[in-house]
């Protein structure tokens, strides 16, 4: 058998980034399990916990023979599973799909990144069960009643293409008459926002509620404060449309003040769900044809990056925030 070629500094990012997000994942699912009194959804926790750790010790074993350093990433020391329940039933289903969304895209991503064939297969494996975990958290949250599909249309009974110019403003064909009506890409994009932010803003209050430092405190209801504008704002959107608006039929935040995660786990964890909201914010913006709505997606997501650069700035002051291998200083060197 050959050789394995020396990893690049791109699969070096691309193992780091994931060992940091995956580690984050086992310790909140070590706490949502240990809580949990439904045993489907403990069950669908307790097999995604098996995988996901198999592929942690694969990225630290490939680590290893590089003779590269392992990640601290997220230990024993950032869970407490001994206190009080933080969030209401569903909520752990609810936030492991939405994990689940982001690891898609990040896998995706990172696909395209690596050039070992054996890296580039425990990212195609890695994305096999994404899917099939995302599967599972869906069926399992319609089955509860948690989760709102996104509003039912007619039916389209011929191709049609578009003839005027106002379709792009926003407007119908006379431009003293009202807004035209969404179509579905934008209503799908609306509603995965919405849906998102609710699922965010439970995640967050409960952050608030328990959080150590008062800086932390006070960033993550700033957080709350941005998901629920967000979500009124684009509600109102479809509801001048006529559109149904997602709502969740669970996984509040209780009443419990005790912390089951560590401040700089909640810290990264909200840091996370901000990439994924501007990536998808992004997505959104770039396929919406009516020109009301871009504007003020670009204002969502210059607010979110604002809090997002807020947020590294705490965790580089507590001393949260792990360093990604660097290249080498040339300039330094040279000297």
């Amino acid at each position: 058998m050959p050789e394995k070629s020396a990893i690049t500094s791109s699969e070096l990012g691309v193992l780091w980034l994931t060992y940091q997000e995956k580690t984050m994942i086992l310790r909140m699912l070590e706490y949502f399990i240990e809580k949990s009194d439904d045993e489907k959804a403990k069950n669908i926790m307790k097999n995604l916990y098996g995988e996901i750790a198999t592929y942690v010790g694969i990225i630290t074993e490939i680590l290893q023979n590089e003779g590269a350093v392992v990640p601290v990433g997220y230990t024993a020391q950032d869970v407490n599973k001994e206190v009080p329940k933080l969030y209401d039933n569903g909520f752990d289903i609810l936030f492991l799909r939405l994990l689940k969304q982001i690891s898609t895209g990040l896998h995706a991503l990172n696909i395209t990144m690596t050039y070992r064939e054996d890296i580039v297969l425990m990212l195609t494996e890695l994305t096999a069960i994404t899917q099939k975990y995302y599967n599972l958290c869906t069926q399992y949250l319609l089955e509860k009643g948690i989760l709102v599909k996104s509003p039912h249309v007619s039916m389209p009974k011929s191709v049609e293409f578009v003839k005027d110019k106002h379709y792009l403003t926003g407007l119908s064909v006379s431009p003293f008459s009202d807004k035209r009506s969404l179509n579905t890409v934008e209503v799908a994009q609306l509603h995965h926002s919405i849906e998102s932010n609710i699922t965010g803003l439970q995640m967050i209050t409960g952050f608030a509620q328990c959080a150590n430092e008062k800086e932390v405190k006070t960033f993550f209801n700033e957080g709350a404060e941005l998901a629920k504008g967000i979500v009124k704002e684009l509600t109102e959107i479809l509801l001048e449309n006529d559109t149904q608006s997602p709502q969740t039929a669970g996984g509040n935040a209780t009443r419990s003040t005790i912390p089951p995660f560590s401040d700089k786990l909640m810290m990264y964890c909200t840091s996370l769900f901000c990439s994924f909201s501007m990536g998808s914010g992004s997505l959104g913006t770039a396929f919406s044809l009516r020109n009301d709505l871009p504007p003020k997606m670009t204002i969502f997501l210059k607010d979110t990056f604002e809090y997002a650069h807020k947020g590294a700035k705490i965790m580089i002051k507590n001393g949260w925030m792990e360093e990604p291998p660097q290249t080498e200083e040339r300039k330094h060197l040279l000297k």
